[in-house]
């Protein structure tokens, strides 16, 4: 029998996708089109494969059964024709998107960035927000080259690879009144705080450490990205409990000081996750690589600095 192999993406994702208009939108096919694909697909493979329900569609029995299998087919046949392109990133002409949470992006993605503008000026970065959904970010359908931050329970179409590991630090003003070169359990506990919200997933780290801590945080303010912080602390007498490495840079600012927590509040992981149809693409393998050697940099100097 022969197949039409140009159905196959489009089957994957209607799979993926649950929807017949958002499959259109990530394969950029008008509906009608996508809906006589799908005709198409179902006479191919006899079968409905996909039926209508009041939020979407649902696979079949028969659909659950062929989708991973197309899957793998479908990235065995990326990997043989894409590990055969050669990718100079010299004079490359691509984009990519990226998904980092509120921390990669305020730590890792400038730093990127310069990198990408110093060896790469072709490659250009496309950020997506990276919330609690996975699929939101579009690095399970593949449409997003990769996302960066604390991957939790990834589906099985997701390589992982650790990073790094980050601790937690504590940041109040210049000169607040009560608080020397430490700060003890006590005053931790008497302070207001700004609280971070989202990244849902770092939040709840932090919540979980305070927890197993039985530390107790009187929280006044919450904002939602690291950016404000600064600025909020700096004009009150609050107290903010943020990852070491954002810590090191609000270091800089001469309104603000650094202090230890006042107990070890344990460190979470830095993570990068990636389609499993981009594991042999020059590109991409190119470009995960640069990501993994800048963040080793930013390590080894936090480590210098620290020393």
């Amino acid at each position: 029998m022969r197949y039409d192999l140009n159905l196959l993406p489009i089957f994957v994702a209607l799979f993926e996708e649950k929807s017949v208009t958002r499959a259109a939108e990530r394969l950029g096919m008008t509906q009608p089109a996508i809906s006589n694909a799908l005709a198409r697909l179902r006479a191919m493979l006899q079968d409905p494969l996909f039926i209508r329900e009041r939020y979407g569609i649902q696979p079949t029995p028969i659909a659950l059964e062929l989708a991973p299998v197309i899957a793998e087919a479908l990235a065995r046949l990326d990997d043989a024709v894409l590990g055969q392109q050669e990718f100079d990133p010299a004079t490359a002409e691509r984009h990519f998107t990226i998904a980092p949470n509120g921390y990669a992006e305020f730590v890792l993605v400038p730093a990127i960035v310069a990198r990408l503008q110093s060896i790469a000026p072709g490659i250009r970065l496309r950020l997506t927000p990276y919330g609690s959904d996975l699929a939101e970010t579009g690095v399970t359908s593949g449409t997003t080259a990769m996302v960066l931050g604390r991957i939790t329970d990834p589906p099985d179409n997701l390589v992982v690879q650790h990073l790094m590991d980050e601790g937690l630090a504590c940041v109040v003003r210049t000169g607040h009144p009560g608080i020397g070169e430490t700060m003890s359990r006590a005053q931790f506990e008497a302070l207001r705080h700004v609280n971070v919200v989202p990244p849902g997933r770092l939040r709840a780290g932090l919540f979980q450490a305070l927890a197993q801590q039985r530390l107790k945080r009187d929280v006044a303010l919450s904002v939602t990205n690291f950016f404000a912080v600064a600025e909020m602390v700096a004009v009150t007498d609050y107290c903010a409990t943020l990852p070491a490495l954002i810590c090191r840079r609000l270091a800089h600012d001469p309104r603000l000081r650094v202090l230890p927590a006042p107990v070890d509040l344990g460190s979470f992981p830095v993570e990068m996750a990636w389609h499993v149809r981009y594991r042999h693409d020059p590109a991409h393998r190119w470009l995960r690589a640069t990501v993994a050697g800048i963040i080793a940099e930013i390590q080894a100097g936090a480590r210098k600095t620290d020393v």
